[in-house]
Formats: C-alpha cells, structure tokens, sequence
C-alpha cells in the first residue's frame, strides 16, 4: 500500500467560513498516483470540521444558521471560565465532525454528483492546518 500525506493551512477572514476544498483534495489524490483506495481529510484543531456535502450557497448558509441555533454563542459556558471565549466553536466542530474518509475509485474521488469537500472553521482568523491522507494502490 502506498500512501501520501500533505496539509493545508488556513488563516480565515471570518469567525466562521465554510472553504470548498475538494479541489485541493483532488490535486493531492493525482500527486499520489493511488489509483484504488481511501483518503483521510481531517481538520487538525477542535474548533474546525470537515464535510460533504452540495457547494450551493443558500445550502451553505442554512448549515451555518442550524449550527448557530444548535449551538449559539453564550458567555455562559463553563469553557470560557479558563479564559476562552469560543464555546460555542467546539459545539458546532462537533455536529459537523472533524474528518471525512472519501473512497477513490479509478484514480478519482468517488462523490456523488453534487457532492464537494468543505473545511469548515468555527474560530477563525487564526493559523489552522488539515491533514489529507492518501492510502491505496
């Protein structure tokens, strides 16, 4: 099995973005020349996740508002009594989860036909790193 890992580093604008990264992701799948197999894309931070689904804006904007009633900002959680003020960040990385495994097949990625990969940030503005890994034959 041969295997290839790269990372991607962010620095976002906003507190939260939502990144297509499929692309990314498919350039370091050719530089692997795995041709059957799997690849691991994971954020590397609790404040930050990974997903598939459609790159559709209002789509995009309906996850980032269900997110936000699910796990809305308050100065009340008990985490920002260590002098953190980003709570509600490791909620919403934990409903949308940290990785993704993504199957490949024929040298490609094998999504469905609107499905991307996206890098979503929580708690940004700041240097954060995701891990890809390419695993097969």
């Amino acid at each position: 099995m041969k295997t290839q890992t790269e990372y991607l580093w962010f620095n976002t604008k906003n507190h939260r973005e939502y990144i297509n990264i499929t692309g990314e992701v498919e350039k370091v799948l050719l530089k692997s020349g795995i041709n059957e197999g799997m690849i691991l894309v994971s954020a590397m931070h609790i404040t930050a996740g990974v997903y598939v689904n459609d790159a559709e804006q209002g789509l995009i904007q309906d996850i980032d508002e269900w997110l936000e009633k699910l796990a809305p900002f308050n100065p009340n959680y008990r985490h920002h009594r260590t002098g953190e003020d980003n709570g509600d960040s490791h909620l919403k990385s934990l409903l949308i989860h940290h990785e993704v495994i993504v199957p490949v097949t024929n040298g490609k990625l094998d999504l469905g036909p609107w499905q991307q990969i996206y890098y979503a940030e929580f708690d940004g503005q700041r240097r954060k790193r995701l891990v890809i890994k390419v695993m097969g034959e």
